[in-house]
């Protein structure tokens, strides 16, 4: 590999990186009142969260469930596709239900909303278009609006599922805050591997 393709794949990465980083400056502004409601809502709660979504977005729904079951709160994740075709029956009366999508208008999401929001369970969106059907279906909406992808030809998601995991471990370390989840509560939830050895060697 030559030298000139060295410099053009480092300039190519850091370019990506560096208009990821630049897009996702916006988030904190997103940080109001519908955010700090969901948290209050899922911290009042007995039941669990809910996380759904439809292609990459159901990838990063399924990160943020894991993250969310090992910080003390309890989630699962349901795959909008399989929602609609009985997966509806994971949903119990006291969960909270966040729905992720970029555009909020895909055909899954748009036919599972409303069949969410029949069972009475508060819905909230984490939503890249805030003119969107899951946006104007829910109860309480997220904005994770970017500017652009880091992908050149702005189609890729990239900055757009870096903004929703974002938004996800935001809503985790307030929940794990609130609730003073300490250290050796985590060690709890991580007994293997390297994390595991050492927290166990940090609180035994």
């Amino acid at each position: 590999m030559s030298e000139n393709q060295h410099h053009i794949i480092q300039k190519v990465a850091v370019e990506a990186i560096q208009n990821e980083l630049t897009s996702l400056q916006v988030l904190p502004s997103f940080i109001q009142n519908d955010f700090i409601k969901a948290i209050e809502i899922i911290l009042a709660s007995n039941g669990r969260v809910v996380l759904t979504g439809i292609g990459k977005s159901a990838i990063i729904a399924q990160k943020i469930s894991a993250t969310m079951n090992s910080t003390g709160q309890p989630a699962l994740f349901m795959h909008a596709a399989d929602a609609i075709h009985g997966d509806l029956g994971m949903i119990q009366k006291d969960d909270v239900i966040i729905a992720i999508s970029k555009s909020g208008n895909t055909p899954e999401i748009k036919a599972l909303a409303p069949l969410l929001k029949q069972f009475g369970n508060t819905l909230v969106a984490i939503v890249g278009n805030m003119n969107s059907e899951l946006a104007k279906m829910a109860d309480l909406v997220i904005d994770t609006t970017i500017d652009k992808e880091a992908c050149p030809n702005n189609l890729a998601p990239t900055t757009s599922t870096t903004a929703q995991l974002i938004m996800g471990d935001a809503i985790a370390i307030a929940l794990l805050q609130l609730r003073n989840f300490s250290g050796q509560d985590f060690s709890k939830y991580h007994p293997g591997g390297a994390l595991g050895k050492k927290l166990y060697l940090k609180f035994k």
